[in-house]
């Protein structure tokens, strides 16, 4: 049978089992952390384990154990290739090095607490893509680390590996987020009159017109813009969101079967551990159909034909893959290179310091003035899933056209001076009326005068000072 054991603070579930390999009984310490776990555990082992006086001790589950089964059941159904990858990263460098041989029972909220404690003082891991660039490990990293293992854990309790998710409520040190600054039209205006590069105008009025993603942008292929002569005539011209790319590693794409794949772009150096390939949006609302303006509808057509006229002189050098922004012999372009274009412009010309994606919260701005605050149409250009992003995000444009609504309610409603009787706003005060000015009756005044002989003296003498008064 099963006995629990307080010593100070702490409980232990105590019992004996015969050790499957020697044939001999040993003594199980089982640490708890409360009294009431304890009490669980004593009952699993009584009712579930207890067989003829032997007792066979529950199974050693680290934390490294936890995370392997977590990833390949929770995250090949649930991750894209750059959350797997980044989450895998994260478990290699951060979490296993540190706790991943510690029983997942015995990782309490105090342990939790230390280790983020520890996190804090790490230096960051350098990769061959990616050098680290602070002396620790950042706040925003930590806060990845922290809501990979709260979701694991809950799976872990799920899973009946543990009784408590330590990481629930844990301390997670502050991550100060600065508010990006957008360009107005007339800074983005000004930004295409200076730009030189062809393929970073495109984009960057994809990105204002169209309210697109730069991954969505890189993933346009020609088959989905739509901008022949009776589009343009009727206004029809468009373009379909349908793809986007992205760099993963192999193992990522061997471990989520290529899922949502449409494209594996072969590379130039045949031993690269990642592949850059061609795949649907991580959104069903992702997917959608934007009107272009007439003159990106031109634009478009123009850089077509400029595509087919440097397609014809690389011949069989230019890799086509339909895709509109792309690298000049046809292979697919990554961000990196828009946002090096990007960062040249911005220093060339002068222009104020701001982000590529920024186009897209400054067309979001635009759209939502000129049409005062039509949260679906703008929702459909910018993909956004929930209708909540552009009102948390962009409520200050939403206030502006809700205080004109107000006026112009006033001013439509109230103006009418039957509303403002006593019966009907009995405690709202009615604005006073400015008087119309009085007209002079000559009649009444001359009369007055003839009964009063003072104040016709009076009268008399302030004409005549008038008089002297005047040049």
């Amino acid at each position: 049978m099963a006995s629990i054991v307080k010593r100070n603070k702490k409980y232990s579930v105590v019992y004996s089992y015969t050790d499957s390999d020697t044939g001999t009984s040993k003594q199980k310490w089982e640490a708890c952390g409360s009294l009431a776990e304890a009490r669980k555990r004593r009952a699993e082992i009584e009712l579930g384990n207890y067989s003829n006086g032997k007792v066979e001790p529950p199974k050693r589950h680290t934390v490294s154990d936890l995370l392997h089964d977590f990833v390949s059941i929770y995250g090949k159904d649930r991750w894209g290739f750059s959350v797997y990858d980044s989450n895998t990263a994260l478990i290699d460098n951060y979490i296993n090095p540190v706790i991943g041989q510690m029983e997942v029972r015995g990782i309490t909220p105090r342990i939790a607490d230390n280790y983020i404690a520890q996190l804090q003082k790490m230096p960051p891991v350098s990769t061959a893509t990616r050098k680290a660039r602070t002396a620790t490990i950042p706040p925003k990293t930590i806060e990845k680390i922290v809501k990979l293992l709260r979701t694991a854990f809950k799976q872990a309790v799920r899973w009946e590996m543990t009784t408590r998710n330590p990481f629930e409520n844990v301390l997670v040190p502050r991550t100060k987020y600065t508010k990006r600054d957008i360009w107005t039209a007339e800074t983005i205006r000004d930004a295409l009159d200076a730009c030189k590069d062809s393929r970073l105008y495109v984009a960057i009025n994809l990105s204002f017109a169209c309210s697109c993603r730069l991954g969505e942008i890189l993933g346009l292929t020609w088959d989905n813009i739509h901008i022949t002569d009776d589009d343009i005539a009727k206004d029809n011209a468009s373009i379909y969101i349908d793809k986007e790319p992205a760099r993963c590693s192999l193992k990522a794409l061997e471990a989520l079967n290529g899922a949502d794949v449409i494209k594996i772009f072969e590379p130039i150096n045949k031993k690269a551990i990642t592949r850059v390939v061609l795949k649907k949006p991580k959104t069903d609302s992702s997917i959608r159909k934007i009107w272009l303006p007439r003159t990106l509808a031109y634009i478009l057509r123009d850089w077509r034909k400029t595509q087919s006229d440097l397609k014809a002189f690389l011949g069989e050098e230019y890799e086509d893959n339909d895709l509109v922004v792309c690298l000049q012999d046809g292979r697919p372009c990554e961000t990196r290179i828009i946002e090096e274009a990007f960062q040249h412009l911005k220093e060339d010309a002068g222009l104020p310091n701001v982000v590529f994606h920024s186009l897209r919260h400054s067309s979001t701005t635009y759209k939502l003035k000129l049409n005062h605050g039509d949260l679906k149409a703008t929702q459909g250009d910018t993909g956004h899933a929930e209708l909540d992003m552009i009102t948390n995000v962009y409520a200050h444009i939403l206030d502006e056209d809700r205080k004109v609504n107000t006026q112009k309610f006033e001013a439509s409603f109230y103006a009418d001076p039957n509303l403002h009787a006593p019966a009907l706003h009995k405690n709202i005060p009615v604005p006073e009326e400015t008087p119309s000015p009085a007209t002079l009756d000559i009649a009444v005044l001359i009369d007055q005068l003839r009964q009063n002989p003072d104040l016709a003296a009076t009268l008399a003498k302030l004409v005549l000072e008038q008089k002297t008064v005047r040049p």
